[in-house]
């Protein structure tokens, strides 16, 4: 008992330190979360498509490089083992076994070999491994071991009296151990002994392998074993704690190497040689440090299948992983390799180790705290330290500066050293090899992170937040002289300013920009631009390795390097493809060194990365798959749709899903898709890291669906397609657009004749609106007819008022002449003188000449008599014969003759008349008889 405590506790001792220091591959981890089963994972296989299977507690998983899917055991136990042959998987669980194949949904059904073969099995019996050959599947339990024909389905048993311990295939031959009997052969479907040491009687075999032409065993307590010669012999491996382990599972990769899991020791990985390259535990990353099962894949990606887990190993990654989950000591800001020393500058002090030592990194003592940057300066070490600044002599920390956090220093001379701080840029002078803070150079207080020293005194410091400062200070660098800030670029977060083959180059997000002395200007390069692309921006941190001549940066699917041509000065952009994720750090303290010929180390937030630059690799050939197509109505639930032929959805069906991926299962990886639906879109889309899109309510129509991938920005060597067509609604069926058709002709008929009675209707109201505007032009020119015939009637009247002038001037004028002659007559002899008296009394007195001036003035002024009869009744026809001859304004002298009356009668007569009217005093008379 003593003994086995001293074994354990040297194994302890000389493990531990080896398990600290360990650099290994990169790890993906799938939780329950992740895949959405139960914790355990017995069995692991893969098909043809690269699709990976895992037998777990709750059923098949099913794994496409993006996307996990649960499919349950039919029976609802525990699944044991699984193996993928010939398009189809092959699944043992408690008292059944099958196989499960892909409908043309995409989705696996199953189908009991137990129940179609009505196969009885045995109590409480259960499949743990499965194996072919030769067209046989073999189901193995701990009981029986059940032989399939794959092309007959018949069905054979061996049985046996003990149990079935394991069963392997080595090269073309089955085995299996039978507890407390041996190792057998199934040869020709009957088992043959092969062995019945003690040591295979009475020890459980984990793996059979075949290395050296030899068959190998391992057992689970008592490590390796080979038969030569039909002799059992130990395996004396260079690593002697393997015994110490209780193991679970084996695997023998295709490169001969060993991968062994342990019951609680985590991963044991094994070289041909049996020499121990590392071993994982839970405390380097893995989920669970009980290994239930190993599978290498196609592409040598080790499959984990843990008591609580699944994990990927990337055996074949140019990258390895140090990763320290005990004791962290946070992100990495700065690492150098001095004096055979591994120097580690984090955020909670500086850690050192020898390079090549197997043993975890030690504390220098008194770097507590923040490491902002480690430098050689003259085969003396510098740490930029939030507290200050420390020479590193003999891994011991001596402080030269305590005033102010700094930054870094760069070299004046060999005795001057200018160190940027947070307030500013301090002078370092060298003494007896002891390095001392000699002044603060004046008139400069900024955080001076980035700086560079330039001829002519000339300082440039970047400040991420307000630019570049061009500073030029005294001779003896006491005191700036001149102050300016650049003015062609703009300051940005996380930007640099470095120094690379004697150019001056700041990089921020708009990218690289080179100094250029004549102008004093910087300029954009496009060369050097390449380097942090802006659609892939994680920083603008440039690194400058003077060692190996390189430019490094870093984006957010890659890390990349120019580096001067080989066969000209032109500067080639290198890539390292590897998810921003991988080798993330602090944003704007990205860091890289080299650490040998082509291998450098990266600081990240949780550990270190070392990349083998000639490890780095074009990705392999890759297809892209349309995993699953799902359609659903409006708010309905989504259903699955068949892969195998161009379908066709009903209109209200038009919500289509497509799930596509790469099973690709490297963890450093970056995977982008392209995608486009023709007949929708008419450019392929932008690169995106989603695995899956939505089209809704996609119009009626035909449609081709087309997908590419890229790893690492190499693009497939496919275009997945799926093709499917959307209907037209019912109502735009053959049936209803024959219907449509006939009802729009109606229409058109219809609209036809509507059309030409409204056009009738409006020739008609247009004919009558003409017809009424012919009538209003013929009335209007009748008006203007009857307008023509009053001014006509008119002048008439006046011609007539004239004549009448004329016939009254005429009738005075005659009267008067009579008069003259009468009293001319009057004067002569009686007799004779009283007959011609009395003829001219009587053409005096003759009533005619009234009446014809009567007729004259009513046709002048018709209605006058009337109109003045009908105001004044009263008057008598001389006193209308007076009006008449005042409306024509004659005056008494001009009446009188008319009347035959002298001038006084008249005015007795005008008299008279005013009485009858009964005018004022005031009124005049004519002006009254001529206004009516």
């Amino acid at each position: 008992m003593t003994k086995k405590i001293l074994i354990f506790l040297l194994n302890f001792l000389l493990v531990t330190p080896f398990l600290f220091s360990q650099e290994i591959p990169p790890i993906q981890v799938f939780s329950t979360e992740d895949y959405g089963a139960e914790n355990q994972n017995w069995s692991i296989t893969q098909d043809e498509n690269k699709f990976i299977y895992v037998a777990n507690n709750e059923g098949l998983l099913e794994y496409n490089g993006v996307n996990w899917h649960l499919f349950s055991t039919p029976n609802e136990t525990i699944m044991r083992s699984v193996y993928c042959y010939n398009k189809k998987i092959y699944s043992g669980s408690y008292m059944d076994f099958g196989f499960w194949k892909r409908n043309e949904f995409g989705l696996l059904d199953y189908t009991s070999l137990v129940k179609s073969n009505n196969i009885k099995m045995l109590e409480d019996e259960q499949i743990w491994e499965i194996v072919e050959l030769d067209g046989w599947m073999l189901f193995k339990s701990l009981q029986r071991i059940y032989l399939y024909n794959i092309k007959n389905n018949d069905v054979k048993i061996i049985e046996s009296d003990k149990n079935l311990i394991k069963l392997s295939k080595v090269e073309n031959s089955v085995y299996f151990q039978e507890i407390e009997k041996g190792i057998f052969r199934i040869e020709n479907g009957v088992p043959k002994l092969i062995s019945d040491n003690d040591i295979f009687k009475n020890n459980k075999i984990v793996e059979i392998f075949n290395k050296d032409n030899k068959l190998f065993f391992l057992t689970q307590k008592s490590g390796f074993y080979y038969l030569e010669n039909n002799t059992l012999k130990k395996w004396n491996l260079p690593y002697k704690n393997l015994e110490l382990k209780t193991i679970y599972s084996a695997k023998q990769l295709k490169n001969g190497d060993f991968v062994i899991g342990t019951i609680s020791s985590g991963l044991l990985y094994l070289n041909n040689n049996g020499t121990l390259s590392y071993q994982i535990t839970q405390s380097l990353g893995l989920s669970n440090n009980t290994v239930l099962s190993t599978f290498e894949d196609i592409d040598h990606n080790l499959w984990l299948g843990l008591d609580n887990g699944i994990n990927t190993l990337n055996l074949t990654s140019p990258f390895r992983l140090y990763t320290k989950q005990n004791n962290f000591w946070g992100t990495i800001y700065s690492s150098i390799v001095f004096d055979g020393n591994l120097y580690l500058g984090t955020n909670q002090g500086l850690y050192v180790r020898k390079l090549e030592a197997n043993k975890d990194f030690e504390l220098i003592k008194g770097t507590e705290g923040q490491v902002w940057n480690i430098q050689e300066i003259d085969n003396s070490l510098i740490c930029s330290h939030d507290s200050g600044t420390f020479l590193i002599k003999n891994n011991t920390a001596i402080q030269i500066q305590n005033n102010v956090g700094a930054w870094g220093v760069k070299k004046i001379d060999d005795s001057t050293l200018l160190q940027g701080a947070y307030d500013g840029l301090y002078i370092l002078k060298k003494k007896n090899n002891t390095w001392s803070v000699k002044n603060k150079i004046k008139g400069f207080s900024n955080s001076s992170r980035y700086f560079l020293i330039l001829d002519n005194n000339k300082i440039f410091v970047n400040h991420e937040y307000k630019g570049i400062f061009k500073l030029k200070v005294n001779s003896n660098y006491t005191a700036i002289t001149d102050l300016a800030k650049d003015a062609s670029v703009e300051k940005g977060i996380h930007s640099s300013l470095v120094r690379y083959q004697n150019k001056i180059l700041y990089a921020c997000k708009k990218g690289v920009f080179k100094y250029d002395s004549k102008s004093d200007t910087f300029k954009k390069d496009s060369i050097y631009s390449d380097l942090m692309p802006e659609r892939k921006f994680l920083s603008a941190k440039l690194i400058s390795d003077h060692v190996t001549n390189k430019l490094w940066s870093f984006t957010k699917n890659d890390i990349r390097y120019l580096a001067p041509g080989n066969l000209s000065n032109k500067p080639s952009i290198h890539i390292i493809p590897i998810k921003g994720s991988m080798h993330k750090g602090a944003s704007g303290y990205e860091n890289i060194i080299s650490i040998s010929d082509k291998k450098y180390l990266i600081g990240t937030s949780n550990g270190y990365l070392i990349v083998d630059l000639d490890k780095i690799s074009t990705p392999l050939d890759f297809n892209i798959t349309i995993n699953r197509v799902l359609n659903n109505k409006l708010d309905d639930n989504k259903t699955f749709v068949t892969l195998l032929e161009s379908p066709t959805f009903e209109y209200n069906q038009n919500n289509i899903s497509f799930l596509y991926g790469v099973p690709n299962y490297t963890k450093t990886a970056s995977i982008e898709y392209q995608y486009i639906l023709e007949g929708f879109n008419e450019k392929w889309t932008t690169k995106k890291e989603s695995n899956s899109i939505l089209f809704e309510n996609l119009p009626p129509g035909d449609y081709v669906f087309k997908v590419k991938a890229f790893i690492d920005n190499k693009t497939s060597d496919n275009i997945a397609k799926y093709t499917f067509t959307v209907k037209q609604p019912w109502y735009f069926s053959i049936y209803f657009r024959i219907l449509y058709i006939i009802l729009f002709l109606f229409l058109l008929i219809t609209l036809h004749f509507i059309s030409r009675k409204y056009y009738k209707n409006q020739r008609e109201k247009l004919l009558d609106s003409k017809q009424k505007e012919l009538e209003l032009k013929e009335l209007e020119n009748s008006q203007k007819i009857i307008k023509i015939n009053n001014e006509k009637l008119k002048n008439d009247i006046e011609s007539k008022n004239r004549e009448l002038a004329t016939s009254t001037m005429s009738m005075i004028k005659k009267n008067e002449f009579l008069n003259s002659i009468k009293n001319e007559l009057n004067s002569g002899g009686k007799n004779s003188i009283e007959k011609v008296i009395k003829i001219i009394d009587k053409n005096l007195n003759n009533t005619d000449d009234w009446k014809m001036f009567q007729e004259a003035f009513n046709n002048a002024d018709k209605n006058f008599i009337k109109k003045i009869k009908a105001i004044h009744s009263e008057l008598t026809p001389n006193d209308l014969r007076l009006c008449a001859y005042l409306r024509l304004n004659l005056s008494s002298k001009e009446i009188a003759p008319l009347l035959n009356i002298s001038p006084r009668s008249v005015e007795v007569k005008r008299y008279r008349l005013r009485k009858k009217m009964k005018l004022d005093h005031d009124e005049n008379l004519t002006d009254y008889i001529i206004n009516i």
